[in-house]
């Protein structure tokens, strides 16, 4: 048992009164929280936060790290995926992907949501040392899409049964883009389970509403490129957020992803017709992509639920939700860091479904406790994780 304080302490939600003391147990399960003990306390310089919460990465491409040029688009980017994939070993991949689970624990996260097209993290899921919550993507343009389904479904079979028991692993399967979905394959997605968790990239490329739109531009080049038959899809004449939220349940809790061109009135709709939505930021990602950023300031200003994610090590240099919080910052700077963490922990434990066991500071919860460092200066802060 410790009892530790800080020269502040943020419980996910808000800043602490000063000389708060947290009294904890040896497995870092916070037994209470004190204002008057003096004795025997450890003092940590900088800010006390709970571990924090990625809600986006993909595991499964860490051994793409380095290999899609930066600022290339996000097309381009996407026809390098599948063209550079596969030119490693499985033992190569696997080496990959435990660095990076690796990473992830040493830049203090305790959860994440993590994309899955194949069974390939089912090797760092069993490690136990992480909440995962892996979203199985269904990736299909056409008109008949049932073999793309049972890909999905017999992936998702695989993380269920291996859940099992698990009070640290779930799964989903979910759409991986309205430009890679088509209509059928939403609805199937849909009455899979009306309730599960759905995360979806939403809107990071200009080129994603402008084929919703006028059916013409990047994406189409890239479904023809692909020898996609596309003739069965009709341009709605709105986004894409706005045209495919009509083929999803309401009753699903949401997590957009990226959210780079989303706009005002695209936040609202999913506001008055969702029960339950996130905003995923990935800003290192967007800007190693497509060297863009969010509107962050129209999501603060329509009160927006927001978390925050890494993407993968394919479009990013490091698996840190820290780095992720201090480039927002760096970009919006009167944006406080009461806010940037409450994104990075409560909000997202919030969204992957969580709360109850991770991303505040809570008696009997085990939340992680981390030591963040240097928030308030120009250099590039530091984490250090204490439970």
């Amino acid at each position: 048992m410790s009892f530790i304080t800080a020269d502040r302490i943020h419980d996910g939600h808000k800043w602490l009164p000063l000389g708060t003391v947290l009294e904890v147990a040896d497995d870092g399960t916070i037994i209470a929280f004190h204002s008057d003990v003096k004795d025997g306390v450890i003092f940590y310089e900088g800010v006390l936060t709970p571990g924090f919460i990625n809600a986006h990465c993909h595991l499964e491409l860490s051994h793409m790290k380095g290999v899609v040029p930066e600022q290339t688009g996000l097309i381009p980017f996407l026809q390098s995926i599948p063209k550079y994939r596969n030119d490693y070993s499985e033992e190569q991949k696997k080496e990959a992907r435990h660095k990076g689970y690796e990473e992830l624990l040493k830049n203090g996260v305790v959860a994440v949501g993590d994309i899955a097209n194949v069974t390939d993290t089912i090797d760092v899921r069993g490690l136990d040392k992480l909440h995962v919550h892996s979203f199985v993507e269904a990736i299909g343009f056409a008109e008949n899409p049932e073999k793309q389904f049972a890909r999905s479904a017999d992936v998702y079979a695989a993380f269920a049964a291996q859940a099992a028991g698990s009070k640290k692993l779930r799964q989903s399967i979910v759409p991986h883009a309205p430009y890679s979905v088509s209509f059928r394959l939403f609805r199937m997605i849909d009455d899979h389970d009306k309730q599960a968790l759905i995360s979806i990239h939403n809107q990071e490329s200009r080129a994603e509403d402008e084929y919703y739109l006028l059916k013409k531009g990047p994406v189409q080049s890239l479904l023809h490129g692909m020898n996609i038959d596309d003739d069965f899809f009709q341009p709605s004449g709105k986004t894409s957020l706005q045209t495919y939220l009509e083929w999803l349940s309401p009753t699903h809790p949401f997590i957009f992803i990226h959210n780079t061109y989303t706009s005002l009135t695209d936040i609202q709709l999913a506001k008055a017709y969702l029960q339950d939505v996130y905003w995923c930021f990935c800003p290192n990602a967007n800007l190693y992509i497509e060297n863009a950023l969010p509107d962050v300031d129209m999501f603060v200003r329509e009160h927006a639920k927001v978390c925050v994610g890494t993407d993968s090590l394919a479009s990013n240099h490091q698996l840190s939700v820290l780095a992720e919080l201090y480039t927002i910052k760096q970009h919006y700077p009167h944006i406080d860091w009461e806010t940037l963490i409450t994104w990075g922990t409560y909000n997202g434990a919030c969204a992957l479904q969580l709360a109850d066991v991770a991303g505040s500071l809570q008696a009997g919860a085990q939340p992680g406790i981390l030591q963040l460092g240097g928030i308030d200066s120009n250099e590039q802060p530091t984490v250090k994780r204490l439970f």
